[in-house]
Parts: structure tokens; C-alpha cells; sequence
């Protein structure tokens, strides 16, 4: 107990806990294999040991100064993720993939909507946590993919649908969150804002990722055609994720989507030769990248989080799991899509954190001045709900990652997309 609480109150300096934390992480995800587990859960692990819930040693206000590496990790693996969706291996896959993406996505709002409305009785709550229940997240997926070297129809089909839904979940969240933030200024009797004002901002953030990406992609093209030497591609990768990163948070756009688009429009615009130039150098960077975001993705998932979830959290995971996996299920049937894409795709897109979470906290900051004030406790109801969500997201987080990533293993090892020596 007392080497625990010295632990707690050291005062490391950050490049010291960096590669402390990298090498702890490395060699514990490497034990993962011998229990069948994937590696970030290792990584996700240390980062528990080392977070809040026990050592303190990547505390909050260290979370904080690293946050620029979990944003850098999304950028590549947004990036990863667009270069694998060429339009003509997509028509491969047929129309399916766009039903499986718009009923996974509408599956997972309805019954979260409607479980969270039954039990609260509450029309903005149920509507805001439906509209987060669709964001996905996609470093999981990938890293798993990445992992183990998982190749095939499914893997593709992977690919789409974590990358598309988060676009599409924006717009949900838009849509929903307009809603939700009329009914608490009728509730207070305040100014209302209209229905198209409300939804201006989140269309015209897909909107601008969408023209910063295909920019990001042009200006990347045209700088890659000069370089003689193309090991300098790296170089030109890296500095592009950079300046995209930093546009996103400029321009408060979804750097997820921005990146992916550039992925997109260069595999589908350029010569293979660059393509492949960018296939052959990003694994060069995610294993070390992967090692740094779970590490810091567990450091953020409070143990003591977990008990608070109660009823709302139990309904939010059953409604959540059964709308992706049940919707994936129901648009590959109407997308007449490949048999092993119907059964597994659904276990393969469950996880879910960093954009959930940013979500709920724009919830929180948003609507903390909405709605009529609670007796007895000096807070509006839409703080409240901000409390509630920002909560309920943050422990559910915990299940979603763990379970997310290795029910995706599972799912690709089932449809034989991942080699039996992994």
C-alpha cells in the first residue's frame, strides 16, 4: 500500500514515462498471444496500471500534454483506411456495403433511442445517446487487421463501414442534437433557435472535411510526383497527417474524415505506384503509434467509472451491440452481400470511445445552459444531461474496447481472413 501511494506521487519527467510506457506496453501486449488475446488489450491493460485507477502515472494533466499523439494515431489509421477503399474493389463487394452502413448505423440509434426513452422517459436523453450510439471506433478494427495481416472480402468490407460510419454518425448526431436542444429551450421558455440553424454546423463540418481532404490529397500527389527518392514518401506522409491534424482542430472538422478522404481520393485518382508507395511505408510508423494511443486510451478508462453505469449503462450496451449486429445482419440480407460478411461483420465494428466520448463532452459543454433549472440541485436539465451522458459514454467505453476488438479477431478468424499460425 505505501510503494503504491509513492508511486502515486512521483513526478517522472514525460520523455522518461514515455519510453518506460512504450516498452512496458510492447512486451506486455506481446504476452497476449499466448492467452489467444489481441495485443492492445495488453496495451489497454498497462494503461489502466498506469492510469487514475492505479499507479497515477499518466494522470490527467499528462493525458492532456499527450493528447496530439492519439490525435497523430487517428490521422494514420483514417489514412489506412481510405487507401483501402478503391471504388472498383468496393463494387466488388456490391451495394451491400452501403445497406449494411446505413442499417448498422439507424439500427444502433433506433433501439438505443428506444431502450433509453422507455427507461427515462426522457425524449432528449433518449435522443442524444441514440444519435452517439452509432460512432464507431475504427483504430481498433484496424489495428487488429493490421495485427494480424487479415486479408479478404470481410477485411475490406471492415475497412468501409468504420470509416463511413463515423461520417454518417456526425450527421445522425446533427440531426438528433438540433432536436434535443429545441425541446430543452421550449422547456425553459428561452429564444428558439431554428431546426436548419441547428443543423448548419455539423453539415458543413462533413461538408469541409470533405473539401480539406480532396485538397490534402491533390497537394500530397502533386508534391510525391517530385521526390526522386521514394523513401521520402514517409517523410511527406507524416508531414501531411501533421497539417491535416492541425486544419481539423483549426477548423473543427473530424480529422477521422478529413484523413480518410484523402486516403480515398488518392487511391482512386493516383498511379498504383504511389498507392503502394503509402501501403509499404505506413506500417512503418502504426505499431509504435497503435502502442502509444491503447496505452493512452486505457490511462482514460476509469475503473471507478464502472458502477456508475447502473440500468441507463446495461440498456445502452444491450440496445447498442443488438442494433450494429442485428442492423449489419439485416442490410447484408437486402444487400445480398457474401455469406461470411453476413454472419461476422456485425462483431467486427462494435468498438467504440474517442468519438462517442468527444460527442458527449460537446453535450455537455453545449447544453449545460439549456432547459429549465432542477430544485435542489442549482443545475439546469440539460447540464444534467450532459453529466449523465458524458458518464454513461465514458464507463460503457470500457466494455466496447475490450470486448470490440477481440470479438473482431474472432469474427475474421471465423471467416478465415486471418492465418491459423496467428
Amino acid at each position: 500500500m505505501y510503494i503504491l501511494e509513492y508511486i502515486r506521487t512521483i513526478s517522472m519527467p514525460i520523455l522518461l514515462l514515455i519510453g518506460i510506457t512504450i516498452l512496458i506496453s510492447f512486451y506486455v501486449g506481446k504476452t497476449m498471444k499466448y492467452i489467444k488475446l489481441p495485443s492492445i488489450i495488453g496495451y489497454m491493460f498497462v494503461g489502466v496500471l498506469l492510469g487514475p485507477s492505479l499507479l497515477n502515472l499518466l494522470h490527467s494533466e499528462t493525458q492532456e500534454s499527450l493528447s496530439f499523439i492519439t490525435e497523430i494515431a487517428l490521422g494514420f489509421v483514417a489514412i489506412s483506411i481510405g487507401i483501402e477503399l478503391n471504388f472498383a474493389s468496393l463494387r466488388k463487394l456490391g451495394k451491400g456495403i452501403i445497406f449494411i452502413i446505413f442499417a448498422e448505423s439507424f439500427g444502433a440509434f433506433i433501439l438505443v433511442f428506444s431502450g433509453v426513452y422507455f427507461l427515462t422517459d426522457n425524449l432528449p436523453m433518449a435522443l442524444i445517446f441514440g444519435s452517439i450510439a452509432p460512432a464507431s471506433a475504427p483504430a481498433g478494427t484496424v489495428a487488429i487487421i493490421q495485427e494480424y495481416k487479415a486479408k479478404g472480402s470481410l477485411t475490406k468490407a471492415l475497412f468501409a463501414i468504420v470509416g463511413f460510419d463515423d461520417g454518417l454518425g456526425i450527421i445522425i448526431f446533427g440531426f438528433a442534437a438540433a432536436i434535443a436542444r429545441s425541446l430543452l429551450m421550449q422547456e425553459s421558455g428561452g429564444a428558439e433557435e431554428s431546426f436548419m440553424q441547428m443543423l448548419s454546423t455539423p453539415l458543413l463540418e462533413v461538408f469541409l472535411s470533405l473539401v480539406v481532404g480532396v485538397i490534402g490529397a491533390f497537394a500530397f500527389a502533386f508534391l510525391a510526383r517530385k521526390l526522386t527518392n521514394k523513401r521520402d514518401i514517409l517523410i511527406l506522409v507524416v508531414t501531411l497527417v501533421l497539417v491535416v491534424c492541425g486544419l481539423s482542430q483549426l477548423l473543427h472538422l473530424s480529422l477521422i474524415l478529413t484523413n480518410m478522404i484523402i486516403g480515398m481520393v488518392i487511391v482512386n485518382t493516383q498511379p498504383h505506384s504511389l498507392t503502394q508507395s503509402l501501403h509499404d511505408k505506413l506500417p512503418v510508423l502504426m505499431p509504435i503509434l497503435f502502442i502509444l494511443f491503447f496505452t493512452l486510451a486505457g490511462a482514460n478508462l476509469h475503473i471507478a467509472a464502472i458502477p456508475t453505469l447502473g440500468a441507463l449503462g446495461v440498456v445502452y450496451i444491450l440496445t447498442r451491440s443488438i442494433g450494429l449486429v442485428g442492423g449489419s445482419r439485416i442490410g447484408a440480407m437486402f444487400g445480398h452481400v457474401e455469406e461470411k460478411i453476413k454472419k461476422y461483420v456485425g462483431m467486427g465494428i462494435l468498438s467504440q470511445a474517442g468519438v462517442a466520448i468527444g460527442l458527449a463532452l460537446i453535450v455537455k459543454h453545449e447544453f449545460k445552459d439549456l432547459g429549465k433549472m432542477i430544485d435542489g440541485l442549482g443545475i439546469t436539465t440539460g447540464e444534467q444531461l450532459g453529466i449523465v451522458v458524458i458518464t454513461t459514454i465514458t464507463a460503457s467505453s470500457i466494455f466496447f474496447e475490450i470486448i470490440g476488438p477481440i470479438l473482431t479477431k474472432i469474427a475474421l478468424t471465423k471467416a478465415g481472413e486471418i492465418s491459423p499460425k496467428n
